[in-house]
């Protein structure tokens, strides 16, 4: 899928313990890739980081990304060709009781990373991961297109849509310049609502329900007619990977904001995903906290991927079936199985699906 671009080269990692970064971090090293991972501690000691022994892979570093000395140092040390930058406070609910820490990491950590690729020479491609909730979300029923306005009602989707506006002005002041032989390509990407296995934050939808079940509990939902964008979390990765390594052969070409979303059969509702959900796992129920005085999170929300399609030729593979079930999978196994097996074996899987459908 990327041309062997990755193997043997450097690639630096920001949020490598967290649950995007810990996938990204396996594929890469799948890959051939020489992984530096810089991050915060994982959130639980059940994390996919933790459980798929995922330390013992990579460079591994714990940092954080407000500090820019210690940041500074690792790029120095290390000399990455490759940034994905995925470190990031990213939960909306924590935002409304952290706003000033979700700015500092969110908008400030961005800064930090990108000024490191702007003073290290070794740096080649740099990959921002914000969120589709940067946008300024208007509720309406098609998808947000990468140029779109950026906007954001609470702090975490305010400080995403901060983060793009820097990560456009570092790109067209520093990286991304009109010259015969660019140096360095900078490009954001916004995915949906990824799920998938190893995630255990508070707050999300899949590890709610995942407590619930496994405690023959009733699942909790605050926002059951909240629509989503959702996917497993090897679609978006699937698109950063095959980003970069186009990035790499054609800088300009390819530099810029990219929405890396599901299809629309997949934009669905939170109760919708809490009966599948159920439905995988075999019995569980849930109920309904609604509350008109909870605080604001969006109701409606897509991403338009007609970019991605025509011009990195990127589609999603799985449908929103699929998607639950492998996520199901790896929650009714890692206990019992090899997780970094499982996780190898969904990504050859995601694989073969990928190359198959490209070959009909």
């Amino acid at each position: 899928m990327f041309a062997n671009i990755f193997k043997n080269k450097k690639v630096l990692v920001t949020g490598h313990t967290g649950f995007k970064g810990s996938w990204l971090c396996i594929w890469l090293e799948k890959l051939g890739a020489n992984i530096v991972g810089y991050s915060l501690e994982p959130y639980t000691d059940r994390d996919n980081f933790v459980v798929t022994g995922l330390e013992d892979k990579l460079v591994h570093t714990i940092g954080d990304v407000r500090d820019f000395s210690k940041l500074m140092k690792v790029f120095e040390e290390h000399q990455p060709e490759f940034v994905f930058h995925l470190a990031a406070q990213p939960i909306v609910r924590e935002s409304y009781t952290s706003p000033k820490a979700t700015y500092d990491i969110n908008v400030g950590g961005t800064v930090n990373m990108l000024e490191c690729c702007r003073l290290v020479d070794s740096v080649r491609v740099i990959v921002n991961v914000t969120s589709d909730k940067c946008y300024e979300n208007k509720e309406w029923v098609w998808g947000y297109r990468e140029n779109d306005p950026m906007g954001g009602h609470d702090p975490y989707s305010s400080s995403k849509g901060c983060s793009e506006l820097i990560t456009a002005s570092y790109g067209k002041s520093f990286f991304n310049l009109n010259i015969d032989e660019p140096s360095k390509s900078l490009a954001s990407v916004r995915a949906g609502n990824v799920i998938g296995g190893g995630d255990w934050q508070k707050d999300r939808i899949i590890p709610d329900c995942i407590r619930a079940l496994e405690n023959n509990k009733p699942i909790e939902i605050r926002n059951p007619k909240a629509t989503r964008p959702w996917q497993h979390v090897l679609e978006p990765l699937s698109g950063y990977l095959l980003l970069a390594s186009r990035m790499y052969e054609e800088p300009l070409k390819f530099c810029g904001a990219w929405n890396f979303g599901p299809n629309y059969n997949s934009i669905i509702s939170v109760d919708k995903i809490a009966d599948k959900v159920v439905g995988c796992w075999g019995n569980g129920s849930w109920v309904n906290l609604s509350d008109e005085n909870l605080l604001h999170e969006a109701n409606l929300l897509s991403l338009d991927i007609s970019k991605a399609n025509t011009y990195l030729k990127w589609f999603p593979v799985w449908g929103i079936e699929e998607t639950i079930k492998k996520t199901v999978e790896w929650y009714q196994h890692y206990d019992k199985k090899n997780p970094y097996e499982i996780c190898v074996n969904q990504i050859d899987e995601f694989h073969a699906r990928k190359k198959g459908n490209q070959n009909d």
